[in-house]
């Protein structure tokens, strides 16, 4: 697997960037690849089918300038910024294998960071919990949400650690979520996120080492991401088309 640590100037840019690296890979069955990035701006993305209105604050996103944007996978609303590292994975799908579906891919994919993370927190691999669909916890409490797009031949799986994003934030720009799991047990925001207790240098060399992503890859898709920008991340039609 190839190792892309980068990071765009712009939202839109690095949301285009995790959505070419699986153009790249259904198109001419490209290298898999693990990219990290973390944004230098606060920003919200909701899911593919989230209701702007209802999962944001947007008055409280306009009187900030904090862009809104919607990704192309599902799941639900974050915010994000310094302090938010997130990785993306590009995957082929396996006919046979863990890959094959989206719930074995989830379980794959989830147990694997989650018992990536716990060594390098020096855990037992039980003290980081799948929870919910697609969170990773710690104490019953989210660090991570993670969401997947698939195609014929490769998957996209990417997601966010909380590390030393300013959780206020949150409470600030984000509504309770209209659809949440059941052991969120209807917890606000500060009761029901935490962060992560690790440097960012300590979560990407483990789940670097736990995909085996140690090839640099020397040439992203910057040609699809640019395109991706123009034709959907920079317009209204796109993130606010529900």
């Amino acid at each position: 697997m190839k190792l892309l640590d980068l990071t765009l100037p712009s939202p839109a840019e690095n949301l285009a960037g995790d959505e070419a690296l699986l153009d790249a890979g259904e198109a001419d069955g490209a290298d898999e690849v693990l990219r990290f990035w973390e944004s230098p701006q606060t920003f919200v993305v909701v899911g593919y089918a989230n209701q702007v209105a209802a999962e944001v604050n947007v008055a409280a996103c306009a009187a900030r300038g904090i862009p809104i944007l919607r990704r192309c996978t599902g799941g639900g609303t974050v915010a994000q910024g310094p302090g938010c590292l997130n990785y993306a994975l590009s995957l082929r799908i396996q006919e046979d294998g863990p890959t094959r579906s989206i719930r074995a891919a989830n379980q794959f994919i989830m147990e694997r960071n989650g018992a990536a993370l716990a060594a390098a927190l020096g855990l037992p691999p039980s003290a980081v919990r799948v929870q919910g669909h697609t969170d990773l916890t710690l104490a019953g409490r989210k660090f991570s949400g993670n969401a997947q797009r698939r195609r014929r031949q490769f998957l996209l799986f990417h997601g966010t650690l909380l590390l030393d994003f300013d959780l206020a934030m949150v409470n600030e720009l984000l509504r309770l979520p209209a659809l949440q799991p059941d052991y969120r047990a209807g917890r606000s925001h500060d009761d029901f996120l935490t962060r992560l207790p690790l440097s960012r240098d300590q979560a990407r060399a483990a789940l670097a080492l736990a995909w085996h992503a140690e090839q640099p890859l020397t040439q992203p898709p910057q040609g699809r991401t640019a395109a991706l920008v123009a034709e959907k991340y920079s317009r209204a039609e796109w993130n606010f088309k529900f």
